[in-house]
Order: C-alpha cells, then structure tokens, then sequence
C-alpha cells in the first residue's frame, strides 16, 4: 500500500530543516581536527565501547571496504585505533579506539559543543534559547 506524499508545506519545512541543519554542521566543521571519516569511525567504537572489523565498520558507514581500509591504515598510523586478531577468526582484525584517539574524539566534541554554545548565547535572545530546547527535543522524536 504505497503511503500518501507529505503535505507541500510539510516538504518546505523539511528543505529548510535539511538546509539549516547542513549550514549549521558545514560551520561546525571549520574547527575539526578530525576528518570527518575518522570521528565518524571513532564515534562508532567509542559510543558502544566496542570492537569491530573493516568489513563492519564499512557497513556501518555505508562506505566501501576499501574505502573503510584505507581510513583505518590512517588511524592507526594516527595512533587513533590499533587492530588486534580476532578471536575466533584469524582472517580477520578488530579495530578499537585508543586512549588518544577516544582522547581526540571527545575533544572535538567539546570545542564543537563550545562553539555551539557561544554562538547560542551570542545570538539567542532567552526566549529564542527556550525554543531552541524545546526544538531539540522535537527533532530527537525524529530521529
């Protein structure tokens, strides 16, 4: 039973959400020490505190293999994760994050959480900061 199409107003609030949100992370981004791809992958270990190989994280990310490869050979040459054989399957590797790269990881969270901040607080009159939470919480029931 194919869904009915969204109101056409209901699709202009969802292009401009997807175009502020996409201005909003693009000047978030001007600060990354990261590559995208690497905090991406870091975000994945570290959030669940666990392992996973190439082919998983590659999934994941909805990245080709080799792609996925080459970022890891990075990372690790970055001292961000380390590879260690698998348990049950020697053919393969895990990747986990190190104390650095869990260390770098939780640090461009916060300097990106305090330019957010500061521009909140710069930009945002009290009651535009009221909405800006209730807003939050909106588009978390999206997600």
């Amino acid at each position: 039973m194919p869904s009915e199409a969204p109101h056409p107003d209901t699709l202009e609030l969802a292009a401009d959400l997807r175009a502020a949100l996409g201005s909003l992370v693009r000047s978030l981004r001007g600060g990354d020490e990261l590559p995208q791809n690497q905090a991406a992958v870091l975000g994945l270990l570290v959030r669940d505190e666990r392992s996973c190989t190439v082919a998983e994280l590659a999934a994941l990310q909805r990245v080709r293999h080799q792609s996925m490869a080459r970022t890891v050979a990075l990372m690790t040459e970055a001292g961000l994760v380390t590879q260690q054989p698998h348990p049950t399957d020697g053919r393969k590797l895990l990747i986990a994050a190190t104390e650095a790269g869990r260390t770098a990881l939780l640090d461009q969270r916060a300097r990106c959480e305090h330019r957010i901040a500061t521009a909140i607080e710069s930009r945002l009159s009290p009651a535009e900061q009221d909405r800006l939470r209730a807003a939050v919480d909106l588009l978390r029931r999206l997600g």
